[in-house]
C-alpha cells in the first residue's frame, strides 16, 4: 500500500506541462514536492498565491507565506500574491486546468463529499465548492477506507455533498481509479503489493475491472 507521500508522487504524474494547478488541503499539498523538474507548472493556492513551490526546509520557514491549509510554503521566482477575491475570480473563470482535492467520500457517479462531517465543528467550507463547480479536471487524493475499515468509495455518498458528478480520477493507498461516464470506478492501476481482490474488498461502489491491471510505477 502507498503512504500519503506515495499517493502524492503518483498524482504528480498526472500534472502536465503548462498546467495551472490548485492544490487542496491535506494530501494534495504534498504534490508540490514531486512535480517533475522538466515541466513548467504553476501552482495556485486559493488564499492568494500563484507560483507556489515545495515545502521549506526546517529553519527556512516564512510565517507570512502559507498555503490554504495554513502550512508554510515557498514561492518560486516570478510568483505573485493577491487577495482572495482575485483568487476566486481565477477559479470561477475556469483559469485553473487541474484541481487536486482530498475527500471523505466519493460516489461511483463522481459525487464528492469533503467539507463537513455531521456533529463536528467546521469553521468553513473553504473553496471546495467553487473549485468543484468550476474545474474541468478534478483528481481526488484520499484513503480508500476509513479508520473503521469501511470503504470511502461508495454507491452514493452519505455525507453532505460538495459537488455532483465532478470527480474524474481517484488515487488512494490501494489504486488509481477513473470515474466512468455512466458510473462506476474503473480500476486503472494497483499499488505495489496490492491485488485486485484487495481492491474489490475495499470498494463498496461498483468496481469495473477490465483485463490485466498494471502495478503503479512510482
Amino acid at each position: 500500500m502507498l503512504d500519503k507521500e506515495g499517493i502524492a508522487k503518483r498524482i504528480a504524474k498526472e500534472v502536465k506541462d503548462g498546467y495551472y494547478v490548485n492544490l487542496g488541503i491535506g494530501i494534495p499539498t504534498l504534490v508540490a514536492n514531486y512535480i517533475p523538474e522538466n515541466i513548467d507548472v504553476v501552482l495556485q493556492s486559493e488564499n492568494g498565491l500563484l507560483g507556489m513551490g515545495p515545502f521549506p526546509f526546517e529553519g527556512e520557514e516564512d510565517p507570512d507565506t502559507t498555503n490554504a491549509g495554513k502550512q508554510t510554503i515557498t514561492k518560486l521566482p516570478g510568483s505573485a500574491v493577491f487577495d482572495s477575491a482575485m483568487s476566486f475570480g481565477m477559479i470561477r473563470a475556469k483559469k485553473v486546468n487541474l484541481t487536486i482535492l482530498g475527500a471523505m467520500e466519493v460516489s461511483e457517479n463522481g459525487d464528492i463529499a469533503n467539507w463537513k462531517i455531521p456533529g463536528k465543528m467546521v469553521k468553513g467550507m473553504g473553496g471546495a465548492m467553487d473549485l468543484v463547480a468550476s474545474a474541468e479536471n478534478i483528481i481526488v487524493a484520499m484513503q480508500h477506507v476509513n479508520k473503521a475499515g469501511e470503504s470511502k468509495l461508495l454507491p452514493n455518498c452519505t455525507l453532505p455533498l460538495t459537488g455532483i458528478k465532478c470527480v474524474k480520477k481517484i488515487v488512494t493507498e490501494l489504486a488509481v481509479l477513473d470515474i466512468l461516464p455512466d458510473g462506476g470506478f474503473k480500476l486503472v492501476e494497483r499499488a505495489p503489493g496490492v491485488s485486485v481482490d484487495d481492491i474489490k474488498k475495499a470498494t463498496a461502489g461498483k468496481l469495473v475491472v477490465k483485463g490485466d491491471v498494471p502495478e503503479m510505477a512510482i
